[in-house]
């Protein structure tokens, strides 16, 4: 399996370059029509290419180590939508408990005295518990403060899944975004470890701190390794590399 060719599978890369020589070279003649070679696979494919323009415009074809960083990227991405996505589903089920906040606190009062007696039996003491103390402190919050709890729960959401959207379409906005808003909540994530040490924290704390300095290295953010004159530079080497080499 060659995973260099997974986008091949959707459709193929073709370019016609302004360049004569590379151009002559990266078309064919055939009975059914004029046919361009594909900068990804090198086969040749029939119809008008995807685009045209100078060499080192030509699209940066995603091998080697671009295809891993678009890998991780797209990953990070997957795990951004689906953290957005619990979050969004928090946001509106805060939003469900103020609309019923009432009715959950009747129905917390008159079932509490229910359990107690199986509370008993396995040497619990319900009423003093720290998970009823909390549940009694959730429900006496005031509307206001639920609702602003809600409306913090759905901007974060939607940051993820716009942290999300760029990291997937491999945007440069997208990993300033996922760097800086990343970046943002490793102090949170720090303090909570010194509040309770959990696997869970530790392993998130890993991943984010691995996710910031990688988008930072490899993406040459913030100015690190030349910044965007770099970064521009090695994807305008890339392209016209593969031009080159298909033509050649």
């Amino acid at each position: 399996m060659d995973w260099n060719l997974l986008a091949c599978a959707r459709h193929h890369l073709t370019y016609a370059p302004s360049e004569t020589p590379l151009r002559e070279h990266l078309q064919v003649a055939t009975a059914a029509g004029t046919a361009w070679r594909c900068l990804r696979c090198g086969l040749f494919v029939l119809g008008e290419p995807r685009g045209s323009g100078p060499a080192e415009d030509a699209p940066v074809v995603l091998r080697g180590q671009l295809l891993r960083d678009a890998i991780v990227l797209r990953l990070l991405a997957v795990e951004r939508l689906l953290k957005g996505l619990a979050v969004l589903f928090a946001a509106y089920g805060v939003l469900r408990f103020r609309a019923h906040a009432d009715a959950v606190r009747r129905a917390f009062e008159e079932d509490l005295p229910l359990l107690t007696p199986l509370a008993e039996r396995l040497h619990w003491n319900l009423l003093d518990s720290s998970l009823v103390h909390t549940i009694r402190r959730l429900l006496e919050t005031q509307e206001g403060t639920l609702g602003w709890i809600a409306a913090g729960l759905a901007l974060h959401g939607v940051l993820q899944l716009t942290e999300a959207t760029g990291l997937w379409l491999l945007k440069r906005w997208g990993e300033y975004v996922a760097a800086v808003a990343t970046s943002l909540f490793i102090p949170i994530e720090i303090y909570e470890l010194t509040e309770r040490v959990t696997w869970v924290r530790i392993g998130a704390l890993i991943i984010n701190i691995g996710a910031v300095v990688f988008i930072v290295y490899r993406k040459r953010l913030f100015g690190v390794r030349g910044g965007r004159a770099a970064h521009d530079a090695e994807r305008h080497h890339e392209s016209l590399l593969r031009v080159v080499e298909k033509a050649a």
